[in-house]
């Protein structure tokens, strides 16, 4: 019954951070996987994203973001874009941690 409970707890473990939220930011828009628009307005936002700190920090699908030095450790691909209509998400970075989420929940699949 331990072992059974300990490999419960380990697979929960491990799925919460295989969700965690690395990002890479792309040099091209062919190797991304999701093209983001950064608006300056949060009302425009389909996800508000706070930028972590620390990797530890950056939880689920729910807009904190850390961003990874290299593309293989990056869970998402992203690639900036010039104009909103070129975008998969929309996208307002905040400076508090608390206002991170999406607004827009039919596009949460092109994050996970």
């Amino acid at each position: 019954m331990k072992k059974f409970l300990l490999i419960l707890v380990l697979s929960l473990l491990g799925g919460m951070a295989a969700n965690a939220q690395t990002v890479y930011s792309c040099k091209y828009k062919s190797d991304a996987d999701v093209k983001v628009y950064v608006t300056e307005y949060k009302s425009d936002a389909d996800l508000v994203v706070y930028k972590c700190s620390y990797k530890s920090d950056a939880q689920g699908n729910k807009g904190l973001w850390y961003f990874v030095d290299y593309k293989s450790d990056a869970k998402k691909k992203i690639y900036f874009v010039d104009y909103k209509s070129d975008a998969d998400i929309v996208i307002y970075f905040t400076t508090y941690k608390s206002d991170a989420g999406w607004k827009n929940r039919s596009k949460l699949y092109k994050m996970e």
